[in-house]
């Protein structure tokens, strides 16, 4: 009798972990609908011709320069210093136009502004075209640098820096960019500003076949986000190739051990006074499961990860972006 018992017991077990390791294999093959991210790449593949649009019309006004100085309305901006003294509350019309001090020739500086003041126009119909856009601007070597929709420059802008040692024009450039087309620049950053962390495309402008400036659209990654990911069910986080969390929903950060949101919106923790990115990056986890989880998904490249201690979520599944260094990743919940 004890035998029969002894038998039945390990036939149960022998059911039930083949039950248990069944599902297991079948949410695992599941994986992660890429059809999101292929969804969000479409938008972003449609802001490449639209900066090639930008472009084109910007080489237009640089090779008629002599025509159009001529013809230029001088009383569009006024400037204080190297400032335009228009402000946001101004005009929904006019960008912040600002010429650095670390121009070599004030004077020729601002003929490019009066030259390129017809941008202005096709900045703002980009933004009216695609609400995916928070801003739409140009960086030249001659130090000039023109944003739309106008911000606070003089609060933000400092007038000392030199606009070609940052990422948003050397990403353009034709070392860093030798196909001279558009690029989406690999790092994305946080913005001074307040909208988060940013995504940048970038596209060179060239004059008489040198370099002139380089164009740029801005996206914050919280409207990517809102716009594909916050009415879908489930957790989700996207992250970059540093282990950066650049967005997500308080579930997905929350349940894998993180320090608390400010009311449990990333978006609102980004903008507080003590956030650090560090904070943020899979890699620093204090959870081992969690720095596991990112060495497979980032290092190894696998589209699945099981958590084992019990604390964890049940399992990640992950899909890589296609145009960006970024992954996808979403956290399926404990029972």
């Amino acid at each position: 009798m004890k035998f029969y018992f002894l038998w039945f017991f390990l036939f149960v077990f022998f059911l039930a972990s083949c039950n248990s390791s069944d599902k297991t294999q079948r949410d695992h093959s599941l994986g992660l609908d890429d059809s999101i991210i292929l969804e969000m790449e479409s938008e972003l593949k449609i802001l490449e011709n639209e900066i090639i649009l930008l472009k084109d019309h910007f080489e237009f006004l640089l090779e008629n320069r002599d025509s159009i100085l001529q013809k230029a309305d001088r009383t569009k901006y006024s400037f204080d210093g190297g400032y335009s003294t228009n402000t946001p509350q101004d005009s929904e019309n006019l960008s912040s136009v600002v010429i650095l001090n670390t121009t070599n020739d004030f004077d020729k500086s601002m003929e490019s502004v009066l030259i390129t003041n017809s941008m202005d126009s096709l900045f703002k119909n980009s933004l009216e075209k695609y609400g995916i856009i928070a801003q739409v601007y140009y960086n030249a070597i001659d130090q000039v640098s023109r944003v739309f929709p106008p911000y606070d420059a003089k609060a933000l802008l400092d007038l000392n820096i030199d606009v070609t040692a940052f990422n948003f024009f050397y990403e353009g450039d034709f070392n860093h960019n030798p196909a001279k087309g558009a690029k989406w620049i690999p790092e994305v950053y946080v913005d001074p500003a307040g909208r988060g962390w940013i995504l940048s495309l970038v596209h060179p402008v060239l004059l008489d076949g040198e370099l002139y400036a380089v164009l740029g659209i801005d996206i914050t990654v919280e409207e990517i986000f809102e716009r594909y990911l916050e009415n879908k069910k489930g957790e989700y986080l996207i992250v970059n190739s540093k282990g950066d969390i650049v967005g997500g929903n308080s579930g997905a950060i929350e349940a894998l051990s993180f320090p608390p949101l400010l009311n449990h919106v990333y978006r609102e923790t980004i903008l507080s006074d003590n956030y650090r990115v560090s904070d943020y990056n899979l890699f620093n986890s204090k959870n081992k499961e969690v720095r596991e989880m990112a060495k497979s998904i980032i290092l190894k490249k696998e589209k699945f990860y099981q958590f084992k201690d019990e604390f964890s979520p049940e399992a990640a599944y992950a899909a890589p972006f296609n145009l960006l260094e970024w992954y996808l990743i979403e956290i399926e919940p404990s029972l």
